[in-house]
Formats: C-alpha cells, structure tokens, sequence
C-alpha cells in the first residue's frame, strides 16, 4: 500500500485495514455518505449506516452487500432534525456499540427554502450543526477510551460564501437567505470541530497522531455532484447543466477528504481535508486551509456555549 504521508494521489486503496473497527456514518443511504460505509465496510469495518428513512437504509445497505460480500453492516434510524430522535439514536448505538471508534457526520442539507425542524430550529443549522453537535456529545464517552477514536464532520466550500454565525438570530426568523443560513451551518461545523479538537486535548486525549487518542477532524468534498444539488438557487440551478461537469466530481471522489480525516494514521487533530485542485472543487485530498473567520476561537466558544443551551448536550470533554 502507498504510504499515506508520501502519496500525492491519496484513494480508497490507502486506506488501512478497518478490521475490529465500529463506524457511524450519518446520511449513509445516499452519496458521500453511501461511498464513506462502502469503503470502509470494504477494508473491514462494522459500519452502522445512521439514517433518517430506514426502507432507503436498508437498500443502501443491500448495495453496499451487492459490492462488499460479507460487509459488516448495521442500521440506526436518526432524525436530525428531531433532538429526540438524536437522544434515542444515541442511546441505542451505545447499547448496541459499547464500542465506536469513528463517527462521521456527514449527513446534511443544502440550500433548502425556510423551514424549521422538531425543535424550531432553522433546519440547515438543526440538521448541519446543531444535531451533529448533540449526536457527538451523546457518543462521545464512547469514543473516549478507545485507540484512534475519531469524529470527523463534513463542512463545505460553502463555510466561506455570506458566511457568519448571527448570534442575534440563529434560527433565521426575522429574515432568511438560504445561501446565508447555509454558510452559517458549514462555519459552525468547522468551529466545532476545532473547539472539540481544543476541549479533547485539555482533557488530555486529541493530542496525539493516532497513537490512542481521539481526535476531532473535518472535511469537505469540494464541488460533489449529489443529490444536495436539487436546492441550488434559482440563476445557478438553469446554468446547472453546463457548469456541473466542469465544477464537481463523483461522489465517490467527494468521499476521499472524509475517508482520509477518518483513516489516514498521519492525521492530527484540528485538520481540515479537501480536493487538492484548483479552487478545491475537485481533485485528491489534503490538508487544506479554512476562512481566517472558522479559527475566532472566542466565536468557537460562544458557539458552543449556544449549542449546549439549544440542544441541553453537554460534553465529557
């Protein structure tokens, strides 16, 4: 296998035996999702396919057997958008998994018009950030004692376009813009993950560079071409057909960032992976840099703050 700290053209095949490893895999019936539990499900892993519709689950899975003969699979139903849906997920993986060495939130929405979830959330920011943030919290005692946990979140190119967190109205009610509240989504997850990373390592994990520690990572896809694509604004969505194949690539490709934050044993806490191509919309992973703004740590922090009053999850960390 190519080392992974040498390879310029990092893939699915750089990825280490997954073998006696728990995976969860947020939005895995679709997408990047559906190719992250492929691969890893193909280099060994138990992966549990946490989804919010279980008959798309259960053909997501049946796929995934159809490439992967003898996968270890597993299927949890969860609703971001419902923060009681994310209490009984949690609760029944960690009475199914004692174990969970990675979980990825990935599952996410793009661009939708006005709507709120369960809870009265905006729902690019309940289902993006705030559900993650819980899912993470509840999990995470279960990831702590364990060898080379890691939590690695999904943000977007899209955490750099009107991107702000507006403390004054989070939820959007006085006024909405989709591209506005979808940047605030992807930015809040990157600052979670780098205050997840900051609080792991006050506790004395996330230190390390996959040596038994956890670490927090994230990642983006750069410009893939899935079914997130449906809510693209009006003006971009008639140029769509034209500007798709030359500014995305396959999901499968899209997954590669996600795969390596996941895997990769040269990955350290804090990083960020994406496309290596120009304007990091397409190309093989590396580290790469987010906005100046995702690294405010006193935003981080309020951020958190905030998302521990909304979602009433506090962290063991």
């Amino acid at each position: 296998m190519t080392s992974t700290t040498a390879a310029t053209r990092w893939t699915e095949d750089d990825v280490p035996d997954q073998d006696g490893r728990v995976a969860v895999v947020t939005g895995a019936n679709s997408g990047l999702g559906w190719e992250t539990a492929r691969v890893l499900a193909a280099h060994g892993a138990c992966v549990v396919l946490a989804v919010r519709d279980l008959d798309k689950g259960r053909q997501a899975m049946a796929a995934i057997t159809d490439q992967v003969p003898g996968a270890q699979l597993g299927l949890q139903r969860l609703d971001l958008a419902s923060l009681e849906s994310v209490r009984a997920a949690a609760a029944e993986l960690r009475d199914a998994h004692p174990r969970i060495d990675l979980l990825i939130n990935n599952a996410g929405v793009m661009y939708t018009p006005r709507q709120k979830t369960q809870d009265g959330f905006d729902l690019q920011f309940g289902v993006n950030h705030l559900g993650h943030f819980a899912l993470t919290g509840l999990l995470l005692e279960a990831m702590l004692p364990l060898p080379d946990s890691r939590v690695v979140t999904v943000s977007s190119l899209g955490h750099r376009i009107r991107a702000d967190i507006h403390f004054d109205d989070p939820q959007w009610d006085r006024t909405y813009n989709r591209v506005a509240a979808y940047g605030q989504a992807k930015l809040a997850n990157l600052m979670f993950t780098y205050e997840l990373q900051r609080r792991l390592a006050s506790h004395g994990t996330g230190t390390g560079t996959g040596t038994g520690t956890t670490i927090a990572a994230a990642a983006h896809p750069g410009g893939a071409a899935t079914e997130l694509m449906r809510n693209l604004p009006g003006p971009l969505r008639a140029t769509a057909g034209l500007l798709v194949p030359l500014f995305t690539q396959t999901a499968a490709m899209g997954a590669l960032p996600t795969l390596r934050a996941a895997t990769d044993p040269a990955v350290t806490g804090g990083q960020y992976y994406g496309p290596t191509g120009m304007g990091g919309v397409r190309g093989y992973p590396r580290v790469v840099a987010s906005s100046e703004k995702s690294h405010d740590r006193a935003v981080q922090q309020r951020l958190w703050t905030l998302s521990e009053q909304l979602t009433k999850v506090t962290f063991p960390v």
